[in-house]
C-alpha cells in the first residue's frame, strides 16, 4: 500500500471509527484496516447489532464519568448538525429493581430533562427509577455515515483485511503508531486471555405491532432481569432485549428465550407488546457477541501501540470519550505528525 499514516487503526467497528475521528481532528494522518467494515452483517464483530443508545451508567470513576460526558455531548451534537448519521434524541426511562441503585445519579446534571420518578410510575418488581433526555444510534445508518464523513472530510485510508498481528498492520499501512480498536481480535492481536465474547440476543420488532408509539422513547430496567426497548431509526422497529451469556458462542436463536424477552418487556412497558406476534412481528432475529474484558475495558499505551478494547455492551456508550484518551495516549508517544515535519 503505497499511503503513508501516522496512526494506523486495527478495527472498524464504533471505537475503531471514532478513534480514527478525534485523532483526524487532533491533526494526525490516519488509516483503518480490518475484517469487517461498515455494511458487512457478520457476527464476527459487535458494532453493527448492538441496541446502541446512550444510557448513562453510575460509577464514582471520574475518568469513567468524563469519558461518558464527553460521548453523551459530541453525539448529541452530531445529531442535530448531521440527522442523516443515524443518531437521534429520544426520551429515556430507567428503572431498577435494587436499593443500591441511586436516585440522585451523576447524569442527573448533565442529561436534559432529567427527574426521578414517583412510585405510582414504577411497574411491577421495580423501586426506583428516572427520566431524561438521551440520544440513541442505529449503527446501521451510523456506522457507514461516520467511514463516509472520515473519507471525505480527513482523507482517512479505509482498507479491508484481516491481520495476524500489530507488526502487520504496521507493514500494510506505513504507519508510525498502532491503535488496536480490534474488539474479540485482540485475544490474539494482543495475546490477551483475559478477552470473553458475551453473547447477546435480542429481537427487531414492527414499531405497528405496539399498542402505544415509542419511535422516540427508549425503556430499560437494570438488575437480575436486564430489559429494554429501544427504537431503531428509520428500520420501523424497535430492539427488544435483555440477556448477557459470556463464553457462550452459539449463533442459533433460542427460541424459549425469544418469549422470555417478550414477556419481560410487555411487563416493563405495561402491556405495550401484549398484541406482539413472535410469528408475525419480527423484523428480525438479532444474535451478537460483545467484546469483553475479564478485568474491564483496556485503554492503554504499551510503547508505539495504544490499545482501546474490551468495551463489551458498552462501546457506544463510550466510543467517542474513550476517542479522546486514545489521543492523548497517542500525544504522550511523542512523535511528530508528517504534515507537520520540514521537508528535507
Amino acid at each position: 500500500m503505497s499511503q503513508v499514516c501516522d496512526v494506523g487503526i486495527v478495527g472498524a467497528g464504533v471505537i475503531g471509527l471514532t478513534s480514527a475521528l478525534s485523532l483526524s481532528r487532533a491533526g494526525y494522518h490516519v488509516a483503518i484496516v480490518a475484517r469487517n467494515l461498515p455494511g458487512d452483517l457478520s457476527t464476527q464483530w459487535a458494532s453493527p447489532w448492538a441496541g446502541a443508545a446512550l444510557l448513562p451508567f453510575e460509577t464514582d470513576d471520574v475518568d469513567d464519568i468524563k469519558m461518558q460526558v464527553a460521548c453523551f455531548r459530541q453525539l448529541w451534537a452530531i445529531s442535530q448538525e448531521f440527522p442523516e448519521s443515524g443518531v437521534m434524541k429520544v426520551r429515556a426511562t430507567e428503572y431498577w429493581e435494587t436499593p443500591d441503585a441511586r436516585a440522585n445519579p451523576w447524569y442527573a446534571t448533565v442529561v436534559p430533562e432529567f427527574r426521578a420518578l414517583q412510585p405510582h410510575e414504577l411497574p411491577a418488581n421495580t423501586i426506583g427509577g428516572n427520566t431524561f433526555t438521551t440520544v440513541t444510534v442505529n449503527p446501521d445508518r451510523f456506522l457507514p455515515w461516520l467511514q463516509h464523513h472520515l473519507e471525505q472530510y480527513y482523507s482517512v485510508v479505509v482498507r479491508k483485511a484481516e491481520v495476524r498481528s500489530l507488526n502487520e498492520v504496521r507493514t500494510l499501512l506505513g504507519c508510525d503508531v498502532v491503535v488496536n480498536a480490534s474488539g474479540m481480535g485482540a485475544k490474539e492481536l494482543a495475546n490477551d486471555p483475559d478477552c470473553v465474547a458475551v453473547r447477546g440476543q435480542t429481537m427487531l420488532i414492527k414499531s405497528s405491532a405496539l399498542k402505544r408509539n415509542m419511535d422516540r422513547e427508549i425503556v430499560i430496567k437494570r438488575g437480575t432481569e436486564y430489559t429494554y426497548v429501544i427504537p431503531r431509526m428509520g428500520s420501523g422497529g424497535l430492539v427488544v432485549g435483555g440477556v448477557e451469556d459470556p463464553g457462550n458462542m452459539s449463533t442459533t436463536v433460542d427460541q424459549e428465550l425469544r418469549k422470555d424477552i417478550l414477556r419481560r418487556a410487555n411487563v416493563l412497558t405495561r402491556g405495550n407488546l401484549e398484541s406482539v406476534s413472535l410469528s408475525r412481528d419480527v423484523i428480525k432475529d438479532i444474535v451478537g457477541f460483545r467484546p469483553g474484558h475479564k478485568k474491564g475495558r483496556r485503554i492503554a499505551r504499551e510503547g508505539n501501540v495504544v490499545h482501546a478494547y474490551g468495551f463489551a455492551g458498552a462501546g457506544y456508550r463510550y466510543s467517542l470519550g474513550a476517542s479522546l484518551q486514545v489521543v492523548k495516549l497517542v500525544d504522550e508517544i511523542g512523535f511528530v505528525p508528517r504534515r507537520l515535519r520540514p521537508r528535507l
